[in-house]
């Protein structure tokens, strides 16, 4: 193996941080969660043990389109994270006008 602490490292770290926050969402809100999450978990931090063992072969450009792609990955992630959390808490608001009006 060869570790050398380049932005590849960085970028692993950042991913695999994520997923793994993803993973335990599931204990932390699980009426947020969802099953596929854990597939998502997974396929993420394999692709981030890539970068961070494998990452030291990739040019710049390359590193650079995975910034991106980690970049909307992430932000898409986000952003249907904060989508559930707000369905959540509308269906829990209609239960509960469902409970006033019987």
């Amino acid at each position: 193996l060869n570790f050398v602490f380049s932005p590849n490292v960085l970028l692993g770290f950042i991913l695999g941080s994520s997923v793994i926050i993803l993973y335990f969402l599931r204990l932390v809100k699980p009426e947020v969660a969802r099953d596929e999450d854990i597939f998502f978990a997974t396929i993420g931090l394999l692709y981030s043990g890539i970068l961070v063992i494998h990452g030291w072969r990739l040019d710049p450009i390359l590193l650079f389109s995975q910034v991106l792609v980690i970049t909307a990955v992430l932000a898409a992630g986000w952003e249907n994270i904060r989508l559930r959390g707000v369905l959540a808490m509308l269906a829990l608001r209609d239960i509960e006008e469902n409970k006033k009006i019987n």
